[in-house]
């Protein structure tokens, strides 16, 4: 594709090149907000995003009221996927809409949700979730996905219709439907990605690139695989570089077996080593704020 038109609209060249640090999973439990307050208050990370259904997304909005000009959004949650720490909807407990599984949680994995979700209740849950970070004084400014569940043909339009609803920026990819099918989807979902991706696109909507993220099963080498992931920011790309940082905690180590790799992660963004590396790579960095803007500007 030719170099991303939101760029100019940003305040830069066609050929920069351009990286959001988001942080993931904002409140999900008390080690991912502790890590989020720090990283913020160091300027290690240019925005996060919050999970309202999680047990510790009311201490994350008394953290955002408290810092009305952080750059924090929500984080569209459809599955729970740890064994002994589960969530679930904030719309409905009714069993017809296919958000829940047997235990009263949300299903595990993204393609059991994409499978089971109604799309109008799936679309009430996400409207129900952005309303719950508002009314709590969370200036949200952007929508995007946890575990990537409502990139699906049934459920991306409806995620993008809150989304402008509310105002917030929606998560985004310039991909072709050749990109999207190497990347495991079907050519249906494919097929609907990319044109309600052209479609946001071409109405003002600012839109990314391409996302950047390490597995979190991967504990090798972390911040040098961090840092070459960077560096393949392309020019007039804007880059979503994703990580799920927290605090070494109990509490975290009892819930995911990935606390490594988060731990991992908070330890080189709160070093500085991420920002300083990307700044000296000539990455302007920008939060989702800056997109929230632009698409006002529309």
């Amino acid at each position: 594709m030719t170099h991303n038109p939101a760029l100019e609209k940003l305040g830069f060249k066609p050929e920069d090149r351009v990286a959001i640090l988001h942080v993931d999973d904002v409140g999900m439990c008390g080690a991912s907000l502790a890590a989020f307050d720090e990283l913020w208050t160091k300027n290690a990370v240019t925005c996060g995003s919050v999970m309202v259904p999680c047990p510790w997304f009311h201490a994350t909005a008394e953290w955002a009221r408290a810092h009305p000009d952080a750059d924090l959004g929500v984080h569209a949650t459809l599955t729970s996927e740890w064994p002994g720490y589960r969530w679930g909807p904030v719309s409905t407990r009714e069993a017809s809409s296919g958000l829940m599984d047997d235990e009263g949680a949300f299903p595990r994995t993204s393609p059991e949700i994409m499978q089971s979700a109604d799309p109008e209740a799936a679309k009430a849950e996400l409207a129900r979730q952005v309303e719950l970070a508002l009314d709590a004084g969370i200036k949200a400014t952007h929508f995007d996905t946890h575990m990537g569940s409502v990139m699906d043909r049934k459920l991306y339009p409806a995620f993008t219709e809150v989304a402008h609803h509310f105002g917030l920026a929606p998560f985004a990819l310039r991909l072709t439907p050749e990109q999207w099918a190497r990347a495991g989807y079907t050519q249906e979902t494919a097929d609907v990605l990319t044109a309600e991706t052209a479609r946001i696109e071409k109405a003002g909507t600012p839109v990314l690139d391409r996302i950047h993220q390490l597995s979190l099963s991967d504990e090798e080498d972390r911040l040098s695989k961090t840092k070459a992931m960077i560096d393949a920011i392309k020019p007039g790309h804007i880059g979503y570089v994703v990580f799920h940082p927290a605090h070494d905690t109990p509490e975290i180590q009892s819930i995911c077996p990935d606390w490594r790799s988060r731990v991992m992660d908070y330890e080189m963004l709160v070093s500085g080593a991420i920002r300083e590396h990307a700044e000296a790579q000539g990455i302007r960095l920008i939060g989702t704020k800056a997109l929230q803007n632009a698409m006002e500007q529309s």
